[in-house]
């Protein structure tokens, strides 16, 4: 990892500032020569496709067992379910791995002022992650389709809602591991952030809209996971909200995530 610290301090001679190319090239070090990043990414990327392919396999003969959301659009990407959990505890690995190593130090020491790392960060993880995920999307979308067409029609491209649910599923991806990311800076401890972000996506968006009634299914449709579902998904969970909204939505919830963990990272010691 001295290689990203060099990365970091490379910067003109004579100026005392911190390049931020130096601090995006130190991350992008750090991403790359982690095992635990690519391995979870290629997990993420590798569950896309094959859970894609047994659901078009298992959806290729119209039964009366088939349920709604098994004959839409974006059916074969239900994937995306176990691609959420692994791209953002990729997200918390991402940062949280440095504070379990001590290389955080290192970091703060090339780059005392702290919120380049941040910014560093995030822009590794999206440049990173969108692009892998939204080909694996299509390449997803394409394999499954091609099981189904063999014994019946299928979805293409250019058919209505496709290229939404396609891009919208890698979008969604990307904005849950840079939450996932933003718990990493916030509680600053591996168990504790996977806990909070298993918390938010999965667990309050049951508790309330399974438990607490009507106001709660209200609430919940605002969630993170829900509010990816209505962009990233053909047919959501009613009650929803509208594609847009959905992004919206989501949207604020990783900018108050990344406040919440810059005003953070300005107040708090390594």
């Amino acid at each position: 990892m001295s290689a990203a610290v060099d990365a970091v301090t490379q910067a003109p001679p004579g100026d005392a500032r911190v390049s931020f190319a130096g601090a995006v090239s130190a991350e992008w070090i750090k991403f790359r020569t982690l095992r635990s990043t690519l391995a979870v990414l290629g997990a993420a990327m590798l569950g896309m496709l094959v859970i894609g392919v047994i659901v078009g396999f298992n959806t290729r003969h119209l039964t009366r067992n088939l349920q709604p959301d098994d004959v839409v659009q974006s059916s074969t990407l239900q994937g995306y379910y176990l691609a959420q959990l692994l791209i953002g505890a990729l997200g918390v690995l991402f940062v949280s791995g440095e504070y379990g190593s001590g290389m955080i130090r290192s970091s703060f020491a090339a780059v005392p002022r702290r919120l380049p790392v941040l910014w560093a960060k995030i822009i590794v993880f999206v440049v990173v992650t969108f692009p892998a995920m939204l080909l694996m999307c299509f390449v997803t979308f394409l394999a499954a389709q091609g099981v189904i067409s063999s014994a019946r029609p299928g979805f293409s491209l250019g058919d209505p809602g496709v290229l939404r649910v396609v891009v919208g599923t890698a979008g969604y991806l990307t904005l849950i591991g840079v939450l996932g990311g933003m718990l990493g800076w916030i509680v600053r401890n591996t168990p504790g952030a996977l806990v909070a972000y298993f918390a938010t996506v999965l667990v309050l968006p049951v508790i309330f809209g399974n438990v607490l009634g009507t106001w709660g299914k209200d609430i919940a449709q605002f969630m993170p996971s829900n509010a990816g579902s209505s962009f990233a998904a053909s047919l959501p969970e009613s009650p929803s909200l509208s594609p847009t909204i959905g992004l919206i939505v989501l949207l604020a919830w990783v900018a108050v995530a990344v406040a919440i963990a810059a005003a953070q990272l300005s107040r708090r010691d390594a």
